[in-house]
This record gives C-alpha cells, structure tokens and sequence, in this order.
C-alpha cells in the first residue's frame, strides 16, 4: 500500500500535478536538515532575499516610525493635504465643504432665533433678516446658496438686518479661501508630476562589460511619449552598508555613481532609449570588484532621472534600483533603434534583453595592469559564452612558433625596404649627367 502510494506521487510529479493532500511540516523541522555530500553537490548557494531601499517602481521603502513632534505636519498644511491618499483627500474635501455650510447655516439660524424670526416670520409687517427662513433646514440651504452663489431668489437677506450683511460677509470671504484651497489641492494632486514618471522606463537589468577597453557599467533608460522631457539629468547611488577603519557601522552607506557629471553626459536628450554608461575606473567603487566579488557583495544601485514636463513645465522624478542579482556580469544590451524609410524606429520589446559578450572575469583594476602590461586586447583570453581551455587569469607566454612567425615577417619588412632603398639609389645615378671624357 505504501508502495502504490510512493508510485502515485512520482507519477503526479511526473505529469506536473500537484500532489493532493502533502501535509507540511513544521518549522523546526523543515529548518533541521542533515546534509550530505550528495546535497552540497546538488544544492548551489542562493542568496537570502534582501529588502529593498528603493522599489522598481520608484517608491521609497522607508517608513518613518516614533514621530513626536506631529505639529510640524499641521505648519504645512497644504503639502500634507496634497500628499495624503485619494481616498482621504475626497473625504477631507466633502468634510470641509459640509462643515463650512453647517456653521453658517447655524449661524443663519441663531440670528432668525435671536430677532425672533422664526416666531413672527408668518406676521403681517413683520420684517425678517432673512425672508422665508423659517428653519434649521431653511438656514442650511440658504448658507450653501450664498456660498455656491446659486441665487435661486426664494431666500433674500433684507437691508433691515446689519449683523446679516456682516455675516454675509464673513462667509464670502471665508468660502472663498476654502474654495481655492480646496480646489487648489485637488489640482496639484491631479497633475503632479509623478504620473509623468510612469511612461519613463528603466532596464529590468544592469549589465557590466569591456567598452573602449574599459569595463563598464551600463543601464538603460527610456520614454514612452512624444512629449519630451526637458533638461533631463540622471545620477545614480550605490547603496551599501559600511564600517569605517574605528569600527563604526554605518547602515545604507550612499556612494555617488560618476556617470558622467564631470563630462556632461549626465545630461540627456531623451528622444530615444540611452545605455547610461558608468566608467570603471580608479574613483568608483567597483574599481577592485571581480566578478566572483560583486556575486558575494550585497548593495544596491538607485538611479533618479531628474527633468521638466514639456507640457507642463513642472519638474520630474523617476527613480529605479538595481539589487547585486539584478547586475549582470559579461553582458551587453540589444540595440532597439533602427532605420526606416523616413525616421528611426524603436522597438520596445527588445527594451529589457541583453546577449552575452566577452568580458574579463578579474577586476577593472586588475584589467587595466593588464592591458597596461599587454595592450592589445584581442590576445587576452575573455570570458566567452563558449568557454575554451584558457582563462583570462592565465596569461600564457607566446610560444617559439609565434616568435619565429614574429621574426621572419620583421626579415621580410626589412629586407623589401633595403630593396627599395638599393632601387631608389641606383635611379638616382642613372639620372646623373655623364661626363664626355673622364680625367686621366
């Protein structure tokens, strides 16, 4: 019985069907596990999962917690009635407006209350401050036709009534500072500039390899719309936790990325996607970094595109980061530009792909003692998508064969250079003018 049992659950792993009914074990369990040879030849190691300081999608993953001091918060309303939630910023907006209108027409109301309006409103000769206001209700809708400037004329204020006209005041000014206010935060937050971001896209993938014999690292960016973006400018953050020579841990160390500043290709026409380029060199923090090193570190690249909506003329922020597992060592992106009849095409769908190129496995340090020592590249082994038997650690001498090669093509350049250093001379003779008679 446990045999068919065993058999049935190969035969469903088999097909791809989900065991039915696998009772999970406990934590301590799963955790307690004996390993074997068998399991470190199998088992490769796998980073754990690290938290992001920056998403994908921009949104910074930092929560501010223990806030004593909340006033600061209320000394700058209008940002933060701008940066709550859709769903606060209606209810605060609908709170507001009927708040405003119960006060006032409160207000309306104690006034009829007081002058007994409502009492001797129905009297022949009796004249009201507010005519036809004869309740709670009454005043309630009379303080949102004043306020709205509705005016449907059945509610009027009479000129027998000063504390009405000074009232009618108040609630004019006051409704108008409510009503810009309020509309003005439902304009910013309807065209902030954040939803402009969303069309401004980033590679899934940072890719590193050999550019102009310098390794580099590279990203790419790009807009979807037609509308540019102006005065765009990008730099980029390592992120990475750091201990100083005294022994001081510094959490999320930030590092600035040079792509570019010194040089002004940080500086961007944005009409088609851009591979930002990130030079290897003394000054940047990969410079020591082998590939086998950038497996075992643990950081993360954040990249902010910075520029001004042509429409609008408001400034844009886009941000994006790249994980240590999201930088690909030996790769190189696939161009996404090519020529019509007319005008360039760019095909989004290669956006994101990258192929595998030839690229050193040391260190851009190390790469550059190389090629200072040996300065053609082509003669050092790379890493290859095909590996082959020699590495690029190992540099091998150049054998006798090569030198003998070496030696009788220099031969052959000397020797057609005497030949024609002999044939030059004896031109030259013959051009001479020869003498009739020579002396005795």
């Amino acid at each position: 019985m446990a045999g068919d049992s065993r058999v049935l659950m190969d035969h469903n792993i088999e097909i791809g069907a989900t065991p039915a009914q696998v009772k999970k074990l406990p934590k301590h369990l799963r955790e307690a596990q004996i390993s074997t040879d068998r399991t470190h030849l199998i088992s490769d190691p796998v980073k754990k999962p690290r938290q992001r300081y920056v998403q994908k999608d921009g949104k910074c993953n930092v929560h501010h917690g223990n806030v004593q001091e909340t006033y600061r918060y209320l000394s700058d309303l209008f940002t933060t009635l701008v940066d709550l939630r859709w769903r606060f910023s209606f209810l605060i907006f609908t709170l507001v407006y009927i708040v405003n209108w119960l006060f006032f027409g409160f207000l309306w109301w104690l006034i009829a209350l007081i002058r007994g309006d409502l009492v001797h409103g129905d009297e022949e000769g009796w004249t009201p401050c507010v005519e036809n206001l004869n309740s709670f209700v009454s005043a309630f809708l009379f303080s949102i036709e004043t306020e709205t400037t509705i005016g449907y004329g059945y509610r009027v204020i009479t000129e027998k009534c000063p504390e009405g006209i000074i009232l009618l005041l108040v609630q004019a000014i006051l409704g108008s500072i409510v009503n810009a206010m309020m509309v003005g935060c439902m304009f910013v937050k309807i065209s902030q500039p954040k939803n402009r971001a969303e069309t401004l896209m980033f590679s899934h993938n940072a890719v590193i390899s050999v550019r102009d014999n310098k390794m580099c690292l590279m990203f790419r960016v790009g807009d979807l719309r037609n509308s540019h973006i102006v005065e765009a400018s990008i730099r980029a953050k390592l992120i990475r936790s750091q201990q100083t020579k005294e022994g001081e841990f510094i959490p999320l160390n930030q590092t600035d990325i040079n792509i570019g500043f010194d040089t002004g290709d940080d500086r961007l026409f944005l009409v088609s996607p851009l591979i930002i380029s990130h030079e290897i060199n003394a000054k940047s923090p990969f410079w020591e970094m082998s590939m086998a090193q950038i497996e075992k570190e643990e950081f993360e690249i954040v990249v902010i595109l910075e520029g001004m909506v042509e429409a609008t003329g408001m400034t844009c922020q886009a941000r994006s980061s790249y994980l240590d597992t999201e930088v690909l060592w030996g790769y190189r992106f696939t161009p996404v530009l090519s020529l019509e009849k007319g005008f360039y095409e760019v095909d989004y769908n290669n956006f994101h792909d990258v192929y595998e190129t030839n690229t050193p496995t040391c260190s851009a340090k190390e790469l550059a003692t190389k090629l200072r020592d040996e300065p053609l590249l082509p003669q050092l082994p790379l890493l290859s998508p095909e590996p082959k038997g020699q590495t690029f650690d190992s540099l091998d001498p150049p054998s006798t064969q090569d030198l003998q090669n070496q030696e009788e093509e220099r031969e052959d350049v000397d020797l057609w250079s005497n030949t024609g250093e002999n044939n030059g001379s004896n031109a030259a003779l013959a051009e001479l003018p020869v003498p009739d008679s020579l002396p005795g």
